[in-house]
């Protein structure tokens, strides 16, 4: 097991809590060789630990709380020993290197900006989330932290992409994109509109100008910045797309004997297609622009779910993601020309 810190783990968050979680915890201290604390009821956590017979490889840290996933914000509040409030805390206070949870994603980002607060300069935080792009993951933010902004903040979350797409995906001088309703700079709203100008004048962004939605799997730029009531929208309509489109696939290999026959014989890329445009397969979003790093998995993210996003966790704390935002962040205010 590795010496770094551990990952503060909400063991007490997601559709399938705890049991999955407490799985994930234990395939990722097993199979990858990370450090992981559970945060949550200790009674239940140790249960669900003696059934993998692994009470002694991953320690529990008391919280008296849990925040349920129809909860909203305003539960960050109501719930100050909350799981989530928890583990945010043990990485604020240093004891652990980023926090995972597959809890309310509204209370996750309430609290984290209760408790981690803000980095410098950062008007708010934006939720990125991988798309399955080729040859490499296009970032899309903000994926639900905020569903009403101002276009200084569309750039923000330009540059917070960016950072994110360097360290993560080692894009170098990633190209970033603006989604709107037409390719054309005087495409959309005011709002949008006046993101274009800001974009474009904004010092160390590769602007690339407007995409579309039938731009966000094409792999046409590499960041994708937008509110995150449109982000959210656009996120789960390709989600129910995939699901869509490989329920009618699986329909269409079993109508025939041909059709087996060339499944079987394209099995591996099929199994290769599938595990690429698998949510959890990616480890979940990432919350950025907070002083730690906060990994958002599916709510309903079983234990290979939530052993990735662990593993997500990891290595964007082991990058410096936190600390090259607030570079980033210091280098813009200093040019008095982003706002």
């Amino acid at each position: 097991m590795s010496d770094s810190k551990p990952i503060a783990l909400d063991a007490m968050g997601g559709d399938h809590a705890p049991h999955e979680i407490v799985a994930g915890a234990v395939h990722a201290v097993r199979e990858r060789g990370l450090a992981v604390v559970l945060v949550g009821s200790p009674r239940v956590l140790y249960e669900a630990l003696a059934d993998h017979d692994a009470t002694k490889e991953v320690p529990i840290v008391r919280a008296e709380e849990a925040l349920s996933m129809d909860e909203g914000a305003l539960a960050s509040l109501r719930r100050p020993r909350s799981s989530i409030a928890v583990a945010c805390h043990l990485v604020r206070r240093g004891d652990a290197a980023a926090v995972v949870s597959a809890g309310s994603t509204a209370g996750i980002v309430a609290t984290g900006r209760l408790r981690l607060k803000g980095q410098q300069g950062v008007l708010r935080p934006a939720i990125a989330v991988a798309l399955p792009t080729l040859p490499a993951p296009a970032v899309l933010l903000d994926a639900g932290a905020n569903a009403e902004v101002k276009p200084e903040m569309l750039v923000q979350f330009a540059h917070l992409g960016a950072t994110y797409a360097e360290l993560a995906h080692d894009i170098q001088d990633p190209k970033v994109g603006l989604l709107t309703i037409g390719s054309e700079a005087e495409k959309g709203n005011k709002l949008v509109k006046r993101a274009h100008e800001l974009l474009q004048g904004s010092p160390g962004l590769n602007f690339a100008g407007n995409v579309e939605g039938h731009d966000l799997l094409t792999g046409k730029v590499d960041v994708i910045t937008t509110d995150g009531f449109t982000g959210n929208v656009a996120l789960k309509t390709m989600e129910g797309a995939v699901r869509y489109a490989f329920a009618e696939l699986r329909e269409t290999i079993s109508d025939s004997r041909l059709a087996r026959l060339g499944a079987v014989m394209q099995r591996s890329r099929i199994r290769d297609l599938r595990r690429r445009l698998d949510a959890e397969a990616h480890g979940g979003a990432v919350l950025l622009g907070l002083n730690g790093t906060v990994v958002i998995a599916h709510g309903a993210s079983r234990a290979q779910g939530i052993s990735a996003a662990c593993q997500l966790a990891a290595d964007l704390s082991a990058a410096g993601v936190v600390p090259a935002i607030g570079d980033r962040m210091t280098s813009q205010s200093r040019s008095h020309r982003l706002w």
